[in-house]
Formats: structure tokens, sequence, C-alpha cells
């Protein structure tokens, strides 16, 4: 829900430090590894209650996910880039998680409840995705390597709900309830706009003849 503005928000700033990695030779995948690697210690200091700790090096995995995009740009974005990022993120975001049910026993209910919300809407995010793209749609394009389709949750709500949790890691039943009921929510919109947008047939793409052309279907044996 807070994406866009974030979005606009940060993205000046998160341009400009990319554009000075990018031209010092900065590899945006190991920026993807760098802050892949402080997400999965922010994990591990939550598991040894360290919280501020977990706080400091989850802010740092967000900030590397917010850099390796612009120097992506910068050096030219490829598929291998886009497919490796939301896998970190997604193995981030539920190993967080199942960190803080293993941390706070009494958030365990809570959190398998969130993880399954979290597969819901990871899901039909995914097809959806998958599936506007091969449409050729202009439907939610934002530049990134996937076309994401917005929700109540979001990125952004979940980078808050994780610091509140390393800052209030004694109120996390709550704070997990309550996002699995904005994650659910998220994962009903998605399925709503797919069964809205994906209920009629695919129109031509205006340039699929012209793709069909160039790379034609390869053929298919019936066995």
């Amino acid at each position: 829900m807070l994406d866009a503005r974030a979005r606009r928000l940060l993205s000046p700033g998160l341009d400009a430090v990319g554009g000075r990695l990018a031209a010092a030779g900065a590899p945006a995948i190991a920026l993807t590894a760098a802050g892949w690697l402080a997400g999965v210690a922010a994990c591990v200091a939550v598991v040894a209650h360290v919280w501020l700790l977990a706080l400091a090096l989850w802010l740092l995995n967000r900030l590397l996910d917010g850099l390796d995009g612009p120097v992506a740009r910068r050096h030219g974005p490829s598929d291998l880039g886009g497919f490796l990022d939301i896998v970190a993120d997604f193995s981030i975001y539920s190993g967080f998680v199942v960190a803080v049910a293993i941390a706070e026993p009494g958030a365990r209910l809570a959190g398998l409840a969130l993880l399954m919300a979290y597969y819901l809407s990871g899901t039909a995010f995914l097809a959806l995705s998958s599936l506007l793209e091969r449409r050729g749609t202009t439907l939610a394009v934002d530049g990134r390597s996937l076309r994401f389709v917005g929700g109540l949750a979001e990125g952004t709500e979940t980078v808050v709900v994780y610091v509140l949790l390393c800052l209030l890691p004694g109120r996390a039943p709550l704070i997990l309830w309550l996002f699995t009921a904005a994650v659910a929510i998220t994962a009903i919109q998605r399925v709503v706009l797919g069964v809205h947008t994906l209920r009629h047939p695919a129109t031509t793409h205006p340039n699929s003849a012209e793709a069909a052309e160039r790379h034609p279907a390869p053929r298919q044996e019936n066995r």
C-alpha cells in the first residue's frame, strides 16, 4: 500500500548512491548477495535475542536491496539478477518470521499463520505476474524485473513490521497476528484482481505476431 510513496521518496537518493557504486564497478549481484547475507545474520541475531543488532542488520538488508536495482539499471538489468533478487527477498521475509517464532515461543502460532498467508499471497503474486507478462499488459509495470501487483501489505509494510518486532519482541504475537490479517487481505486482493483481469481471453499483443515470426514456438509431440 505504501510502496509507491516510499519509492518516490527514496528513489532519488538510492539512484544517486547506486550510480556511484556502478561507476566504481560494483556488480548488482554482489549487492544482492551481501544483502542476503545481512538478512541471514539478522535472523541469527533474532534467534540469539540480540534485537538491536537484528534491527541494524535488517535495515542493512533493505538498504542493499534498494541499491542493487539502480546498479543493475546502470549496468543493464538481467533476468538472472531479477530472479535471484526475488528469491533472496522471499527467503529472508520467511526466515525472519521463523527466527521470531524460535525466539518467542508465544508467537509460534501467529508465525505459522503468517507463513501460510505469505504462501498464498506469494503464489498469487508470482502467478499473476507471469500471466500479465505473457499477455503483454501494462498493468503494474514500474521498471522492476517482475510485474509487481500491489496490495494492503507490501514491502514497505514488511519493513515497518519487522522493525516493530525488533523493538517490541514481547509484543510479537500481536504484531504477527495483525500483519497476518493484512497479508491475507493482500492475497485476497491479488486473487480478485487476477480473476477480474484474466477472466477474459487475452487480446493479441501488438508485437506478438512479429515476436512469433522472430521466435517461432517449438513443435510439441503428442506422447
